[in-house]
């Protein structure tokens, strides 16, 4: 289930012409993608967080831990959660840190897995429930990073471009200046 923006990021028409474009227009569609592709990593960020929640809640039934209440899965949340502070990626760092609005298609598909007061009831969830709920979340990570992959495409042409005409010289570095 894809946004309408990522969408149209994703048509052949969006990089079509893309040597005659003028200059603005290139930046102004890399900007764009930058956006849809900050709040297609937010979404992302909060799947995994909920599916690390899910499966440290699995993991904990698998070895007997003490616990199984909520009091318990929220005394761990500062653990479960800092388990994957550092993912991978280029380490640069991003121009825009959250979106300006989150794709709500995708935040409402979240939810429909599992909200955030649904997180609570985990401990009184059956095996079956939590795995189902794993197998859901996992599968629609991989689709939002599968989209994520090919925002980076677009925004690797266009970038590719605006390099290009900087150093043919068709675009003169000064103007960003001015």
């Amino acid at each position: 289930m894809a946004s309408a923006s990522l969408e149209a990021l994703l048509q052949p028409a969006y990089l079509e012409g893309l040597p005659s474009l003028p200059i603005d227009e290139i930046r102004n569609r890399r900007d764009q993608a930058t956006e849809v592709e900050v709040g297609l990593s937010y979404v992302r960020r909060l799947v995994q967080g909920r599916l690390d929640i899910v499966l440290a809640e699995v993991r904990q039934r698998e070895t007997g831990e003490p616990g199984g209440d909520i009091a318990d899965l929220v005394q761990r949340l500062p653990e479960i959660l800092g388990e994957r502070v550092r993912g991978p990626g280029t380490g640069r760092l991003p121009t825009l840190m959250a979106p300006a609005e989150p794709e709500l298609s995708e935040m409402h598909r979240l939810d429909e897995i599992v909200d955030a007061e649904s997180l609570g009831t985990l401990p009184q969830r059956s095996d079956a429930e939590l795995r189902q709920i794993v197998d859901s979340l996992a599968e629609f990570e991989h689709e939002v990073s599968a989209g994520r992959r090919s925002v980076h495409d677009v925004i690797d042409q266009l970038q590719d471009e605006l390099v290009r005409r900087y150093k043919s010289g068709e675009a003169n570095v000064d103007t960003l200046l001015a």
